[in-house]
């Protein structure tokens, strides 16, 4: 019980976050979106569309962290929560997509006669959407930390990008001042390996949590085992899951003569404290065998 009420807890909390964030992102991707149209620049409208899939993935994130807060059932016995690293990989292709127009628009561009007319405001608006940028990435990956979310450290790093992006785009713009309207076009392509970088980053992490790549340090675990009275060593110590939910198994050496009351006494106590010393451990399989006795 005490559980499913930390669950619920959990996902109220990252949905408080995500539309936060929401909002602030609809913001900025417009007033860069409306302005790079306006002046023409390539290196804005990038920007701009990069925000705009900032704002989709925090939709994307509602709905993943909505299906992942729910309890096990018949057919998902250990629950939902790859549901919320499925949906960071959809964050991954979407940057992808947004990389390959950016690259399509450059392109047209260098075959275009491209001026873009750089103003005042052009400057005061890269530069408020990158204070806001900001303040977003260290909530968002603050939030992320404390909840062990994913998805919320994936959307951080998304923004961080943005950051990058957009700190890439005011220098464009003073060289566009300049007279060198090709900066413009070259920061474009500059965005894209970014976003591109940021993809792939998302893309390796979501994926070690769908592959069941090892996510706790095992001799950590093995030197709590070994703290316990009664148990002899371990071995087989085996982590799945995701940064908040994981999943171990291993397998206590006890003494042969003890009772099977008294080793399963000391497979509770270790249960105990392994989920004491790491609580982001949910679910622990403790396998007895007996020292000294060949397999």
């Amino acid at each position: 019980m005490d559980r499913d009420i930390l669950a619920g807890d959990y996902s109220s909390q990252i949905r408080k976050v995500l539309i936060y964030t929401l909002i602030l992102n609809a913001l900025v991707a417009g007033a860069k979106v409306v302005y790079g149209l306006i002046t023409n620049s390539v290196a804005m409208m990038s920007d701009g569309f990069h925000s705009v899939f900032d704002g989709t993935s925090n939709v994307i994130g509602l709905i993943g962290i909505w299906i992942a807060s729910h309890p096990p059932d018949e057919k998902h016995p250990y629950g939902h929560k790859k549901y919320e690293t499925l949906f960071t990989i959809i964050i991954a292709v979407m940057l992808f997509t947004a990389c390959f127009e950016i690259l399509k628009k450059a392109y047209q561009s260098f075959h275009e006669d491209h001026k873009t007319n750089v103003t005042q405001a052009s400057f005061l608006i890269m530069l408020a959407t990158m204070g806001v940028n900001i303040f977003v990435m260290f909530y968002e990956k603050r939030k992320g930390k404390l909840l062990g979310s994913d998805f919320l450290i994936a959307d951080a790093k998304h923004t961080k990008s943005d950051i990058l992006v957009s700190l890439t785009v005011i220098i464009s713009l003073v060289f566009t001042k300049m007279g060198y309207h090709r900066a413009d076009i070259i920061v474009g392509l500059i965005i894209a390996v970014f976003i591109a970088k940021i993809g792939y980053e998302i893309l390796k992490n979501a994926s070690d949590v769908l592959v069941d790549a090892v996510c706790l340090d095992t001799s950590a675990i093995e030197f709590v085992v070994n703290s316990i009275e009664g148990a002899k060593g371990c071995h087989n110590i085996r982590t799945r899951g995701s940064m908040n939910s994981i999943y171990l198994d291993l397998h206590i050496l006890v003494d042969k003569n003890m009772s099977i009351e008294a080793s399963h006494r000391i497979a509770d106590i270790i249960e105990e404290k392994i989920k004491k010393e790491f609580p982001s451990v949910v679910d622990i399989v403790v396998h007895i065998e007996p020292e000294g006795v060949e397999k």
